[in-house]
C-alpha cells in the first residue's frame, strides 16, 4: 500500500473509534481512582454537614428525650442580633474583598510588569507568607503596633485623628493585611496570561493603552477578577480567630455569635441556633463557590 493510499476502516467503525473506545474503557478506572478522594470528602465534610443540618432543624425535649423537626432555630438565626451578625459579616467581607481586590490587582500589575526578577520573586514570596498570616498572632501584632497603646499610635497620635483599632474600620484594615497578598497570588498568573501579541496587535491597529484595557485586557481578566473577589469574600466571611482576639463582641459577626452559642452563652433552648447559623454560613459559602468555580474555569480557558 502506498503512503498516499487512505487507510480503510471496517464498515460502521469511525476513524477515531479506537480512541473513543479507549476513553470509554478508561471511564470506570477514573472513577475507581477517585473513590479514595470521594470517601475522604464524604467523611470529613459530608458527615459534619449532615450533623449541622440535622441539629439545625431538630429539637430535643430534655424531659422525654424525644427529637422532633422544627424550623424555630433557622427562623431565630435570621432575627434580631443573629441577623445583625450575618449582615455585619457580609458587609465586612464585601468591603474588604472590594478594597483588597483593587489594591491587589494594582500591586500584582506592578510586580508582573517589573523587569526585576528579584523583585518579582520577593513580592510573590512575601504575598504567600502574608496571605497565611492571621489569627491571634496577627491581632497581637496590630494591637502592639496601632492599638490604644501601640508604638505607631503613640508616635503619630492616631487617636487624635479618631483612629480606633477595635472597631469595624480597624477590623477592615487588619483583614486587608492578608487579603491583599491573597489577591496578588490569585491575579498574578492571570496578568501573566495576557499575551504581548494582543497588546502589539492593538497598537498596530491604532488602539491606545486605555482602549486595549477596555476592549481586550479587562474582558479577558473579568472572570479572574470576579473569581478573586469571590475568593476574598469567602476568606473574610469565614475568618474568626483574628476578629475574636481583636474586637470580641463589639463588632457583630456571625462567627463570633456561633462561638458564643457553642460556649453556652445563649438562652435556654437556643443552643442549636449556633448550628442554624453554621448552616446559614454554609449556604452562603455554597453560593460563593457556585459563582467562583465557573469563573475559574472560564478564566483558565482564555489564559491557556
Amino acid at each position: 500500500m502506498s503512503p498516499s493510499t487512505p487507510t480503510s476502516h471496517p464498515e460502521g467503525t469511525p476513524a477515531g473509534g479506537g480512541t473513543t473506545n479507549r476513553r470509554r474503557r478508561r471511564g470506570p478506572r477514573t472513577w475507581l481512582a477517585a473513590l479514595p478522594l470521594l470517601a475522604f470528602t464524604g467523611l470529613c465534610f459530608g458527615i459534619p454537614l449532615g450533623a449541622i443540618a440535622f441539629g439545625a432543624v431538630t429539637r430535643t425535649d430534655p424531659s422525654t428525650g424525644t427529637t422532633q423537626l422544627t424550623g424555630e432555630h433557622l427562623a431565630r438565626s435570621l432575627q434580631g442580633p443573629y441577623l445583625d451578625s450575618l449582615i455585619g459579616s457580609v458587609q465586612l467581607s464585601a468591603l474588604t474583598a472590594l478594597i483588597g481586590g483593587v489594591l491587589g490587582v494594582l500591586i500584582a500589575q506592578a510586580v508582573v510588569t517589573s523587569r526585576s526578577q528579584a523583585l518579582r520573586s520577593a513580592a510573590l514570596t512575601a504575598s504567600g507568607v502574608l496571605a497565611n498570616f492571621g489569627g491571634v498572632p496577627l491581632a497581637f501584632a496590630f494591637i502592639a503596633t496601632v492599638g490604644i497603646s501601640g508604638v505607631v499610635t503613640q508616635l503619630a497620635d492616631l487617636t487624635g485623628f479618631g483612629w480606633n483599632l477595635y472597631s469595624f474600620t480597624g477590623l477592615t484594615v487588619v483583614y486587608l493585611y492578608f487579603l491583599i497578598p491573597l489577591m496578588v497570588l490569585v491575579i498574578a498568573p492571570a496578568l501573566d496570561g495576557l499575551r504581548p501579541q494582543w497588546r502589539e496587535a492593538a497598537q498596530n491597529n491604532g488602539a491606545t493603552g486605555r482602549q486595549f484595557w477596555r476592549h481586550v485586557g479587562l474582558p479577558v481578566l473579568a472572570p479572574s477578577l470576579l473569581g478573586g473577589f469571590v475568593l476574598l469574600f469567602g476568606t473574610a466571611f469565614a475568618a474568626h480567630a483574628t476578629a475574636a482576639a481583636l474586637v470580641g463582641g463589639s463588632v457583630p459577626l456571625v462567627t463570633l455569635k456561633i462561638a458564643d452559642a457553642l460556649s453556652g452563652n445563649v438562652l435556654t433552648g437556643q443552643e442549636n441556633v449556633a448550628l442554624a447559623l453554621g448552616l446559614d454560613m454554609i449556604l452562603i459559602a455554597g453560593l460563593v463557590m457556585a459563582v467562583y468555580l465557573p469563573l475559574q474555569r472560564r478564566s483558565a480557558r482564555w489564559l491557556r
